[in-house]
């Protein structure tokens, strides 16, 4: 996202582990998470919410929804940051939700959100309709990286896998995906 947006940025690189659970770094995320975003005096946690807070503080990028997209943008950036990410989370460490308890998680069972995420990523270029916005970063993330790259999504039937396509090749894209590779060869542990 900081990418996307073009502004010059600084990176502070955590170990994982300990290190993030530590009084200094829970100071700015008591949940020990990150990433975290500090701007000026105001600090950010959680990725849909960093997403968002980038896109309307830096409209210039373009990234922010027009107001035809807005109903599209929240609700993709928020279906994926709960029922997407906590279903892909659950199938990932073999958590099946038995049925008569399906009402209870928030999303229902893996296949629904996964059918619905699928049909959200074929109907237009872009989780929005048309145009490439601050979603598609977040929704972009789950899908590529976390889900065709880890395996939590299934390549089934290609929309996911074209959705990825058209967001990979992006300039933005190339430089922060190179910028994680850096990172992670810097600070390889074993733990």
């Amino acid at each position: 996202m900081l990418e996307e947006i073009g502004k010059p940025y600084d990176v502070e690189i955590l170990d994982f582990g300990p290190p993030m659970k530590g009084p200094d770094y829970c100071t700015i995320n008591p949940m020990g998470k990150v990433p975290a975003l500090r701007h000026g005096d105001a600090v950010v946690t959680e990725v849909a919410a960093i997403c968002a807070y980038l896109a309307t503080t830096f409209p210039e990028a373009g990234l922010a929804p027009h107001p035809n997209e807005r109903a599209n943008f929240f609700r993709w950036l928020f279906f994926t940051s709960g029922p997407v990410e906590a279903a892909l989370s659950n199938h990932a460490l073999g958590v099946e939700i038995p049925a008569d308890k399906q009402g209870m998680v928030g999303y229902g069972n893996y296949d629904t959100v996964v059918n619905t995420l699928e049909k959200a990523v074929s109907q237009h270029p872009y989780i929005t309709g048309d145009r490439f916005t601050a979603a598609d970063v977040y929704v972009g993330s789950h899908v590529g990286w976390g889900g065709l790259r880890f395996g939590t999504l299934p390549a089934r039937g290609g929309a996911f896998v074209a959705y990825w396509d058209r967001l990979k090749d992006r300039p933005a894209m190339k430089r922060a995906t190179e910028l994680d590779e850096a990172a992670a060869a810097a600070t390889q542990h074993s733990y």
